[in-house]
């Protein structure tokens, strides 16, 4: 498993744990014949799965004295590694958050998104200060594959640079995801953020100044 929380899996393997999820149950003889690969290759396949929680092997009585047989099937995480359409369906909700006409309502919608989006990482997040608790966060972005770095600002500020934008179509479209994720990190530092560049204004990359005087915008 990653420190993301997601399951470790190479395009390789993907061949390998359809096969799993069509035709159920199987061996290595199997699954090398059926691939048109070696043994050996499948094994080390399965070895890596296994590791990352997506296939458990059951062992077979032998018919006969000897090794007993082996046959791999999906666990309940393999099988949900099929039908990710996060993307898809992240736009179309954003899409209808939009529409809403009363800005308000919109904004009372951006501000909970936030909110959510803070809640799935609140309990990873350690240190007794905002500065602290900024770099804590700064490494739960990385390790989702986030670019980001953390540095002092002066006047007890810290800026954290977004050198990768998270979410880059939904930005492309409504710069509101921008203020749902100052109110993730606003929440998760325990102090006032603002978006103090942004690259939909032009900058190379987006940068959130966290502490002191760091005024909250309203819209």
């Amino acid at each position: 498993m990653s420190t993301s929380g997601r399951p470790d899996r190479r395009s390789s393997d993907t061949a390998l744990l359809e096969l799993l999820r069509t035709q159920g149950g199987l061996g290595i003889g199997d699954l090398a014949s059926r691939m048109g690969v070696t043994a050996t290759a499948v094994r080390q396949r399965l070895e890596r799965l296994m590791q990352a929680g997506l296939v458990a092997r059951a062992v077979l009585p032998a018919k006969f004295r000897g090794r007993p047989s082996h046959r791999y099937s999906l666990t309940d995480a393999g099988l949900k590694t099929a039908g990710d359409n996060f993307r898809d369906l992240a736009l179309v909700l954003w899409s209808e958050i939009r529409s809403v006409d009363d800005p308000a309502v919109r904004r009372g919608l951006v501000s909970r998104i936030g909110s959510a989006l803070a809640g799935l990482y609140q309990r990873q997040v350690t240190g007794e200060t905002p500065r602290e608790r900024l770099e804590s966060a700064a490494r739960i972005l990385r390790e989702r594959e986030i670019s980001c770095t953390v540095e002092p600002a002066g006047d007890g500020q810290a800026v954290l640079t977004s050198h990768a934008c998270p979410y880059p179509e939904l930005a492309e479209r409504d710069r509101g995801i921008c203020a749902a994720e100052r109110v993730m990190l606003e929440q998760l530092v325990g102090d006032s953020v603002r978006l103090s560049e942004c690259r939909l204004d032009g900058s190379p990359c987006c940068r959130f100044t966290v502490g002191p005087g760091a005024c909250i915008p309203t819209g």
